[in-house]
């Protein structure tokens, strides 16, 4: 049940695969990340990221891999809440990720939580080394969902647990179309407005329409080899949380 589709870039005039140009974005926008990201949501995505690590509690997951740790936002809530040995933080963008490691040394937590650049569509960690791998709003930037998600599954304890919280477009009336005007109108504006970068804030309404909804992705998860799969969706479907086990 792969899932294809035309991939949607930051610069569609641009050459280069959409990996590319993702890290050219972010490496721009990384400045300006953090501010944009909270007052574009609003400050919800706080509570978001905090729900879905709360998820992985009963677990204990004492190795843990962020995926598309961006500026290390979720990596740092999860070695707080879930008090981890090692969290390894891997993204394409160097430029979040010194952020990230800026706002991790702040914290004193460099003891835990480790930066690298890696590829999340081919990781280079050995099979079945994680507890848990997670990916907060940083999916819908992978070239390949599927080649990612087998990764993911890959480099999975047996047992081992998927979590992963994605912005998704609300599906009903009336918070469907609300949300299409900010996303289209709104969310540019800001974004243009902060961080001096047009593509980047209408690349992330295009991109969250474009990623697959419940319906879609649960099967997929599954065809990449998780066994059950949970879901669920915050604040009218704006985010959506999915727990899988290997």
């Amino acid at each position: 049940m792969p899932h294809h589709q035309e991939p949607i870039t930051p610069y569609p005039t641009a050459r280069g695969p959409k990996r590319e140009q993702v890290e050219m974005m972010f490496n721009h926008i990384a400045p300006t990340y953090d501010r944009l990201n909270h007052s574009l949501s609003l400050g919800i995505d706080r509570r978001w990221r905090r729900k879905a690590i709360d998820a992985l509690k009963p677990f204990a997951p004492q190795t843990i891999l962020d995926i598309a740790t961006g500026t290390g936002d979720f990596a740092i809530l999860a070695a707080q809440r879930l008090d981890p040995d090692r969290i390894i933080g891997v993204d394409i963008s160097e430029g979040m990720m010194d952020v990230g490691r800026e706002k991790v040394k702040a914290a004193g937590l460099d003891n835990v939580i480790f930066f690298m650049k890696d590829d999340s569509t081919a990781l280079s960690f050995d099979n079945e080394t994680f507890d848990a791998v997670t990916v907060a709003y940083g999916a819908r930037n992978f070239d390949d969902l599927e080649a990612g998600l087998k990764e993911m599954c890959r480099v999975l304890i047996p047992g081992g647990h998927l979590m992963l919280v994605e912005l998704t477009t609300p599906p009903r009336f009336p918070m469907k179309q609300l949300f299409g005007f900010y996303a289209h109108t709104v969310m540019p504006f800001i974004g243009r407005l902060v961080s001096h970068d047009d593509s980047a804030y209408t690349y992330l309404p295009q991109s969250m329409a474009a990623f697959p909804q419940a319906e879609i992705l649960v099967p997929l998860l599954r065809h990449c080899g998780f066994s059950e799969v949970q879901y669920q969706r915050f604040t009218f479907g704006l985010s959506t949380m999915y727990l899988a086990t290997k």
